[in-house]
């Protein structure tokens, strides 16, 4: 047997829980020295502990814990609720690297204020091309939603494109609308007139045509409605898109969690040059290596003069 001391040690919980668990029940030593009171316990209790533990790790309350092992709960049952929880711990911690990451977005934001130069930004012209494209819907055009929704929309077309032997022409190319509202069909006005939430992601790479017809397909339907989605029968969309007759650009370095800066600092720009925004803004994915830090990315908004 192990004094209550040894047994803490070797459960990795303070003699001070045992004691609690004694008093409510959930765990009694083996024996008590009737004149020291001393408790004592042997190696096979560890295993109801560590299921004290799990289970209270997992947010049962230990009165619920003590019902729980009444029940004598099965090893593949408990495993099968650890999974659970870690998994729900895991998307939690993502969800907190997510705000943290837009705390810092917001902190380097306030800290760049007014620190653009007016040679950052370019206006120009862009041109039509054509991009096999998949999207999805966003709750917002903030970066804490698109980011999720539009990773694995280019995860998803990369892998398409590999399969169905098409090899991009260019980089890519992402492009925002508002989300429809129901039965609205595939009208949306543009650049968020509507003052509503949602949008709708679409993830672009730029193809030629003669890469599409080498895969069976073809851009055929597309030149008469430049800039509506269509159906390719290989799992991705082909759209040809307009160019922006007028767009303020400006390069972007870094992950896209952190665009929030440089998003501002051009409406900054946009605001003191005289011109206003005609529309959400296009990202150009001009270099993509592993490391995200490294990324660049040129920002394309739609202006006109105010």
């Amino acid at each position: 047997m192990f004094s209550i001391g040894d047994f803490a040690q070797y459960g990795r919980v303070s003699a001070r829980m045992l004691r609690h668990y004694d008093a409510i029940g959930l765990l009694r030593p083996a024996r008590t020295d009737p004149v020291s009171g001393y408790r004592f316990y042997e190696a096979a209790q560890l295993a109801r502990l560590n299921r004290i533990i799990a289970l209270k790790d997992l947010g049962f309350s230990l009165q619920q814990v003590g019902a729980i092992l009444a029940e004598e709960v099965s090893v593949p049952e408990l495993r099968g609720m650890l999974r659970l929880r870690q998994a729900e711990l895991e998307a939690a911690l993502t969800a907190a690297g997510a705000r943290l990451a837009q705390v810092e977005a917001r902190l380097r934001t306030i800290e760049s204020e007014g620190r653009m130069s007016a040679d950052d930004v370019v206006v120009k012209r862009t041109g039509t091309v054509l991009l096999a494209e998949l999207s999805g819907t966003a709750a917002s055009y903030g970066p804490e939603d698109i980011g999720p929704v539009i990773t694995p929309l280019y995860a998803e077309l990369c892998r398409l494109l590999e399969t169905a032997g098409v090899t991009p022409a260019g980089p890519g190319l992402a492009y925002y609308e508002d989300a429809p509202e129901p039965g609205q069909g595939s009208g949306r006005p543009a650049g968020g007139s509507d003052g509503k939430d949602a949008v709708v992601v679409h993830a672009g790479m730029v193809i030629t045509e003669e890469a599409l017809a080498k895969a069976g397909a073809t851009a055929a339907g597309t030149s008469g409605r430049p800039g509506t989605p269509t159906a390719t029968g290989l799992g991705f969309d082909v759209v040809t898109l307009p160019g922006l007759d007028s767009a303020a650009t400006v390069v972007h370095r870094g992950p896209m969690s952190r665009i929030l800066p440089t998003a501002q600092n051009l409406a900054h720009w946009i605001d003191a040059n005289g011109y206003r925004s005609a529309g959400y803004a296009r990202e150009l994915y001009l270099e993509c290596p592993p490391d995200l830090e490294k990324w660049v990315t040129e920002i394309q908004e739609p202006v006109v003069k105010a």
